[in-house]
C-alpha cells in the first residue's frame, strides 16, 4: 500500500494536498454554523447532478417530453423517487445558498480581499434560480407550461430587447416543443458548462482567502481567536451535515413527491392560481402590485428597473462598506441586509395571498 501511494503521490503531489489540509484552520466563534451552509449546497448541486443523469437516461425533450416523464414517474422502477429526489435537493440548494449568501453577507465577508468571492457566489446564484427556471418547464404538464408562460413574460417587459429576449428563450411566439428542447439544452449543457468553472473558482477563492470572521471577532487580539483544524475536525462536522441533509431529501423526496398534472395545453384557459415556484414568488408579487398601482407597461418597466437597483446595489455593496470594523457605513449595511430579508420574506409571503 505504501508503494502504491508513493507511485501516486510522486505523479499527482498528493503530499502538498495533505500538507495544506493539514494546516488549514477554520474559525472557531458563536456564529461558525454559518460555515456549513456552503457544504450544504454543494452537497445538494452534486445531489442535482447525480439524480439528473439518472433522468437522462429516460428523458426525451421534445414532443414526447410529457410521455417520457409520466413514464420515469409511473412505469419506471424508483423512477418516481429519483425526479422526487432531483426536485427535492433542488430546492434545498436554492434555499442553502440564499441563506450561504446571506450569512457571508452579515458577516462582511465580501470585504477585501474577498471580493471575487461574493462576485462570484452571486453569479452562482442567478445561474441557480436559471437552472431552477429552465428545469421546471421540462414535465410539460399544466403547471409547469402555464407557469413558464408568466415567467418568460418577465424579460418581455423589458425595453427594446425585451420581446427578443423572450423570443429566442421561446423559440416562438408561444411556449412549445421548441421551447422545451431550448429549456433542455440550457439546463443540460450551457449551464452546467457555465456553472462548473465558476464553483471551481469559488472554492479555490474561499481556500486561497480562508474563511472570514464577523466583526465581532475581527476586534479580537490574535492570540485570542479561536480555531478547529480543518481536517479531519471541521471536515467530519461538515460531512454529518451532508448526511443530515441527504436524509433530509430522502424523507422529503419520499413522502411529498411532486406529481404530474394533465398536459400542458396552450389552447385551455390557465388554471386558477397559477404562479411561478417559491424562489420567484417575491418578484412576482411585487410586479403583480406595481402593476396594479402603475397599469400597462410604464408599471412593468417601473418593477424591472427596481429589481435591476436593488441588485446592483448588493452586487457592488464591497464597493461601499470598505471599513473593517464598525462604523456608521457596516451599519447602514447591516440595516439594508436586514430590509433585503425583510422584502423578501413579505413579498413572498404576499405572492401567495395573491395567487
Amino acid at each position: 500500500m505504501s508503494k502504491i501511494l508513493d507511485y501516486v503521490d510522486e505523479r499527482l503531489s498528493l503530499g502538498e494536498l495533505r500538507a495544506f489540509a493539514a494546516k488549514k484552520k477554520v474559525p472557531l466563534h458563536r456564529y461558525s454554523y454559518w460555515y456549513y451552509w456552503g457544504g450544504i449546497s454543494l452537497f445538494c448541486f452534486i445531489c442535482q447532478v447525480v439524480t439528473g443523469i439518472m433522468l437522462l437516461i429516460y428523458f426525451k425533450p421534445g414532443p414526447e417530453a410529457y410521455d417520457s416523464v409520466r413514464q420515469i414517474t409511473y412505469d419506471i422502477h424508483f423512477g418516481w423517487l429519483i425526479r422526487s429526489a432531483h426536485n427535492w435537493s433542488a430546492t434545498i440548494f436554492l434555499i442553502s445558498v440564499l441563506i450561504h449568501m446571506f450569512s457571508v453577507f452579515f458577516m462582511k465577508a465580501y470585504r477585501r480581499p474577498r471580493e471575487f468571492g461574493w462576485w462570484s457566489g452571486i453569479l452562482l446564484l442567478l445561474l441557480g434560480l436559471t437552472f431552477g427556471f429552465s428545469g421546471y418547464l421540462l414535465p410539460m404538464d399544466e403547471l409547469s407550461y402555464f407557469a413558464t408562460k408568466i415567467g418568460l413574460a418577465t424579460p418581455e417587459a423589458l425595453p427594446v430587447l425585451g420581446k427578443t429576449i423572450a423570443n429566442l428563450l421561446r423559440g416562438g411566439l408561444e411556449v412549445s416543443d421548441v421551447t422545451v428542447q431550448r429549456f433542455f439544452a440550457l439546463h443540460v449543457v450551457i449551464l452546467p458548462l457555465l456553472y462548473l468553472p465558476l464553483l471551481g473558482l469559488h472554492l479555490w477563492l474561499v481556500q486561497k482567502h480562508g474563511n472570514a470572521v464577523p466583526p465581532s471577532e475581527e476586534e479580537k487580539p490574535e492570540q485570542e481567536r479561536k480555531s478547529i483544524p480543518f481536517f479531519p475536525n471541521f471536515l467530519a462536522k461538515d460531512l454529518g451535515m451532508w448526511l443530515m441533509t441527504l436524509n433530509a431529501i430522502a424523507i422529503m423526496a419520499s413522502l411529498f413527491p411532486p406529481q404530474l398534472g394533465k398536459m400542458g395545453d396552450p389552447l385551455s384557459p390557465a388554471p386558477v392560481g397559477i404562479h411561478p415556484e417559491w424562489y420567484f414568488m417575491s418578484q412576482f408579487a411585487t410586479l403583480k402590485v406595481i402593476g396594479k398601482l402603475v397599469p400597462g407597461f410604464l408599471g412593468e418597466a417601473a418593477g424591472m428597473t427596481l429589481f435591476a437597483l436593488g441588485l446592483i446595489l448588493w452586487v457592488l455593496i464591497p464597493f461601499y462598506d470598505v471599513k473593517t470594523k464598525g462604523g456608521l457605513v457596516a451599519k447602514r449595511a447591516t440595516y439594508f441586509g436586514i430590509f433585503v430579508v425583510t422584502v423578501l420574506v413579505l413579498t413572498t409571503i404576499l405572492g401567495y395571498v395573491l395567487a
